[in-house]
């Protein structure tokens, strides 16, 4: 089977723009990527494309890819439609990894696109509601609710009422386990949020560009115990997209080699049925394996990390299962800089979900965006340095305790250029 690189990627801003369609969204990615592989749209064999939101705010339940592409003038080629909740797009890209790997096509697009604001709030909050099993809701919850039983907030804390995605409240009871099992605290929480605040400063996509200092987290309106408002990820509009090729084509095509990325790993995984305290069982940590093993390499040879942070909890986590600190350390990591920009394993420097946004059909394409700039050394302010291998983790969804799914992948610099 042939080696896969990442030769081309492209990414909207992230943020409100209520002017702009999920075609408008489409083209400005696939335009951007297109032009950054030096290929024109002709050399695409096959497509994924993204998006979770149309259905539930437009009533376009149906062919949104083929609709969305064809406006652009794309035809005759396979289009294949994805919806993995929050994981829709890395499953996009995924998909687009696997064409090439069995020898269907050599030049592949994944595309993701979401629209999620409207005017009416509350619409924006329901495209959540299905990403669990509708016919168990109350079930789900109150098992969730329970793993967070015996850690309750400080006295005088006045839980919020206001409407919410349902989510922040998952991952609160997911931290308070956490904190109940490991000893993690609110300020490694905010450690998370702060320092992924500073990086999105340095990201000129990213939908917030503004510092937040620690104590200003932990002061800031509460969502959900232990959760504050700059712990948690906005609803966001934005589009990102990759072209895929395969190692016969990189010549064919004429890329240039050293700005081409090789796609080291991508694993697909879902969850498990498991109690809560066996967190090794976790569906990332057993994806994660399965990709370190395919790739080659090691948690240790990871230099650049973007995770599925829709909350600070959720980076913690994310880089306990991902082996890039033990399993109890993710706060008091970040809490020592060691997550930073210049630290030992930066994660999230394109801001994470939690500043960058988080429209969810686009959201891991955004993180490609991200690792592949890294790798080429195309960051400017945020870039890590002397990256060779970046892995990044997007999950979605919940079923029993955790995520329905979640996808890995590692990408490395190609040493051959």
């Amino acid at each position: 089977m042939t080696d896969v690189y990442v030769i081309g990627v492209g990414m909207t801003p992230f943020g409100r723009f209520m002017d702009k369609s999920v075609k408008d969204l489409t083209r400005e990615a696939v335009t951007d990527a297109l032009e950054d592989a030096g290929v024109d749209r002709d050399a695409i064999g096959a497509a994924w494309f993204s998006n979770t939101t149309q259905g539930v705010l437009e009533g376009q339940h149906l062919v949104p890819g083929e609709i969305a592409l064809r406006e652009m003038g794309f035809e005759a080629i396979p289009m294949t439609n994805v919806e993995n909740a929050c994981a829709s797009a890395a499953t996009a890209f995924h998909g687009a990894y696997l064409a090439i790997r069995a020898g269907m096509t050599d030049v592949t697009l994944a595309v993701g696109a979401d629209k999620m604001y409207d005017e009416d709030k509350a619409r924006s909050f329901e495209i959540f509601d299905g990403a669990l099993d509708v016919h168990k809701t109350e079930e789900t919850f109150e098992r969730l609710n329970s793993i967070g039983d015996g850690v309750t907030p400080p006295d005088g804390t006045v839980i919020p009422n206001a409407k919410r995605s349902p989510f922040m409240d998952v991952y609160a009871n997911w931290a308070k386990f956490h904190m109940k099992t490991f000893g993690t605290e609110q300020k490694h929480l905010a450690a998370v949020a702060s320092k992924n605040h500073y990086h999105s400063t340095l990201n000129d996509r990213a939908q917030y560009r503004n510092d937040v200092s620690m104590d200003e987290v932990l002061e800031s309106r509460l969502i959900s115990w232990p959760l504050t408002l700059p712990m948690c990820s906005p609803i966001s509009d934005g589009g990102a997209a990759a072209i895929l090729c395969s190692e016969e084509a990189l010549e064919r095509l004429g890329v240039d080699r050293s700005r081409a990325v090789k796609v080291s790993a991508c694993v697909l995984g879902t969850s498990v049925n498991r109690e809560p305290e066996e967190y090794q069982k976790h569906l990332t940590h057993l994806a994660a394996n399965r990709a370190y093993e395919q790739a080659g390499l090691t948690a240790d040879d990871m230099d650049v990390a973007e995770v599925h942070d829709a909350t600070a909890f959720g980076e913690i986590q994310q880089s306990e299962n991902l082996g890039l600190c033990a399993f109890g350390d993710g706060g008091p990591a970040a809490l020592r800089g060691e997550t930073r920009i210049g630290g030992r394993i930066p994660i999230n420097p394109s801001g994470g979900l939690e500043s960058k946004g988080h429209p969810i059909g686009a959201t891991g394409l955004g993180q490609t965006y991200e690792l592949v700039t890294q790798l080429r050394g195309e960051a400017g302010g945020r870039q890590v340095e002397n990256a060779r291998h970046a892995i990044s983790e997007n999950g979605g969804g919940v079923y029993g305790i955790e995520e329905s799914v979640c996808c890995i992948t590692i990408l490395s610099r190609d040493e051959a250029a």
